[in-house]
């Protein structure tokens, strides 16, 4: 069964402090269900013609495919990068009542 109705957005902050405030946006603004802060990764990419290496916390936002772009538009106004990353990733299956939560998390069942 496939319900990409649901999708993980992934974005990636420089500190907990910067990921805990972009979550509890989310959430409160009703844009996303659930939110993850992975502790800290060691990121290594190329940015204006170097090679970079930084510290950084992967947030993994569970939410309804209607609302990226609001998420989008929101994670830009709060990002502290330039040029932030923002994938997000459809949900092929899952637990069909986790689901139905991601989007409408006030109908808790």
């Amino acid at each position: 069964m496939t319900h990409n109705i649901c999708q993980l957005v992934l974005t990636t902050l420089p500190d907990s402090a910067a990921a805990q405030r972009l979550a509890e946006a989310l959430v409160r603004d009703g844009l996303a269900s659930c939110i993850n802060i992975l502790p800290s990764m060691q990121s290594i990419y190329h940015w204006k013609g170097r090679m970079e290496t930084a510290q950084e916390h992967l947030v993994v936002i569970k939410c309804s495919a209607s609302r990226y772009h609001d998420i989008q538009e929101r994670i830009l106004s709060l990002h502290p990068y330039e040029l932030p990353e923002i994938i997000a990733v459809p949900i092929a299956d899952g637990l069909p009542a986790y689901l139905a939560w991601l989007q409408n998390p006030e109908l808790t069942p």
